[in-house]
This record gives C-alpha cells, structure tokens and sequence, in this order.
C-alpha cells in the first residue's frame, strides 16, 4: 500500500463560513484552524498546502469562557526598554474583536510558509455581512 501525495493541480478549495455568535472564542478558532490546514480532507498530507478558505462571523459576539475578559491580556513588545505594551481581552473584544480571533487562529497554526500561507485564506469579520457571497461560502454548523 502506498501512501497518497496530492499533487498542487489535484488541490481544490472551498470556502467555509463560521459564526461566532454565542461560542466559544477558542473552539471557533481550533474549527477554523483544521479547515485552513486541510486537516478535515482525506487527501491531507502535511508538507501540501491543501487548506480551505474561512469566514469567520460574528467575532464580536463570540465569548471567553471563566474570568479570561478580565484576567487574559495580549501583549506585544517594540524590542525597546519599557516597551511592553498590554491590553485586557475586555478591551481587545470591545474594540478589535475580529483581530482577537485573527490571534488566537493564528497561535494553532505551525508558524511555516504554510502556516502562513494559511492564515492569509482566515477572513474575520466583527458583525454578521461579509463581502464574499461571490464565492458561495457554506455555512458549517460545528
């Protein structure tokens, strides 16, 4: 029995939609990081890029289990003295909630070219209309 290389023409994309509302922050980025991966295809193999395209809706209304609003914090340093910068979770998803998912999809993908490659197909979205209809996205349920 031989193992199965897709080839870069045998690999096709769809393109997902998932809604946020009323889930868990982390759960919507774990289904969003298989689907970019390609892991949910039977065709997958690990050195292929063979992900699909994610829309995520609804980021603002996506919730952080526990006591995380106020305990959690991103934090970001400009490699300067006394250059560490730190925002609550509560704020980051008052105000950015789409780049709070952006992160967290971001941090359960290898961090490769095609990680990166990857996390370019992620497109969030903080309400409910996205821009994307052309493609006809199906909504999966998770």
């Amino acid at each position: 029995m031989s193992t199965y290389m897709p080839k870069a023409g045998e690999i096709t994309r769809k393109w997902y939609v998932l809604d946020a509302a009323g889930k868990p922050l982390g759960r919507t980025a774990a289904k969003a990081a298989v689907l970019l991966r390609g892991k949910h295809k039977p065709t997958f193999a690990p050195h292929v890029d063979c992900g699909d395209h994610v829309i995520v809706i609804n980021c603002a209304k996506a919730v952080l289990t526990g006591d995380k609003l106020n305990q959690k914090y991103y934090r970001r340093h400009s490699g300067w003295i006394g250059g560490l910068r730190e925002i609550k979770y509560a704020t980051l998803m008052a105000t950015r909630p789409e780049f709070a998912m952006e992160l967290a999809v971001k941090g359960m993908i290898p961090d490769t070219t095609i990680g990166r490659a990857a996390c370019a197909r992620l497109r969030a979205y903080s309400g409910a209309e996205h821009k994307h209809a052309a493609q006809k996205p199906e909504t999966l349920e998770f």
